[in-house]
């Protein structure tokens, strides 16, 4: 029982579990805060370039034409998903701080790769799951951080709205980067492929980089005073809870609209799904670096709920269509 549990944790989560643990044992205090704050910029810059340059285009414009689905899609993630957002804000017992983490998560993008790759276990649409997921990730770059400022009331602690300084962040830090990526693909694209393995490590070092930066300033400020086991169980119990809500009405509005069934597949797995790896980054540009260690608490918890859920769906799907 334990093994088959274990096998569903991608090694990236136990990565992920350690940089925490690092962060709460060995927090970086004083000059050493600064640089790995701006070793964490640099990362996120990094991480975003490299998500631009492997955007293809040839997918978008293949993929464009299902526009039924993938509006769908787009729906359930910044509609859906934030309206649920805010009904779990405000859960009883919830410290406010954990409130806004839960409500960022559903202002996220949806994955990439494990929503293609679930995709194609159940046997759906992957063209369409990639043109989906790329959309997502595109149009997230600005409409997440338009749903912080309407829904949160502010940025980085500075009050009501986009500040000017935030929207620089936005811009140079994530924007400008993707767009970067995106341009150079037909020079960089083959050295994209060829060395996926080696920017994937490069992909996830920048993430744990910024989560190590995060929980180090969040346990300098006494992160582990605020949130008890107690509340971890908590924000685990309504992370299941909001991920079976949207599964079951990506199922449901599936059916409604009468999508094929490699089509609805392609729904249940990208409608349901929030991105670690743009959360991560955009939580330490949108907010004070206090704060985001509490708020990607939500963000890394259902991470893995999720792709414990996917993985047995889509193994169903599969078998079910044998």
């Amino acid at each position: 029982m334990l093994r088959r549990l274990l096998s569903f944790v991608e090694p990236f989560i136990l990565l992920l579990l350690a940089t925490v643990l690092l962060a709460s044992l060995l927090p970086p205090r004083g000059a050493m805060a600064g640089i790995v704050a701006t070793a964490a910029d640099v990362g996120i810059v990094l991480l975003f370039f490299l998500h631009g340059a492997k955007l293809s285009r040839e997918a978008i414009w293949q993929g464009a034409r299902n526009w039924r689905l993938h509006l769908t899609v787009l729906l359930v993630t910044f509609a859906l998903f934030p309206l649920l957002g805010l009904a779990l804000r405000h859960a009883p017992g919830i410290d406010p701080t954990v409130g806004i983490g839960l409500l960022f998560l559903t202002l996220l993008p949806s994955t990439v790769q494990s929503s293609i790759a679930f995709t194609a276990i159940a046997r759906g649409n992957v063209a369409a799951a990639v043109c989906s997921a790329s959309f997502s990730n595109l149009i997230g770059i600005v409409v997440t951080p338009a749903l912080v400022a309407l829904l949160i009331g502010g940025i980085g602690g500075q009050g009501s709205g986009l500040s000017l300084s935030a929207v620089g962040s936005i811009v140079f830090q994530l924007l400008v980067p993707f767009v970067a990526g995106h341009l150079l693909r037909p020079w960089i694209g083959g050295l994209v492929t060829r060395w996926k393995g080696l920017l994937g490590i490069v992909d996830r070092g920048s993430i744990l980089l910024v989560v190590y930066c995060a929980f180090g300033a969040a346990v300098v400020e006494g992160l582990w005073h605020k949130v008890s086991p107690g509340d971890l169980v908590l924000i685990g119990g309504l992370c299941i809870l909001l991920l079976a809500v949207v599964l079951s009405l990506t199922w449901f509005v599936g059916r409604l609209l009468g999508f094929s069934r490699e089509d609805a597949i392609v729904l249940l797995f990208c409608g349901s799904k929030k991105s670690l790896a743009s959360g991560v980054p955009m939580a330490g540009v949108l907010f004070a670096p206090a704060e985001v260690g509490v708020i990607l608490l939500p963000v890394m918890l259902f991470h893995q709920i999720q792709l414990i859920a996917c993985a047995v769906i889509a193994r169903r799907y599969a078998k079910a269509s044998e």
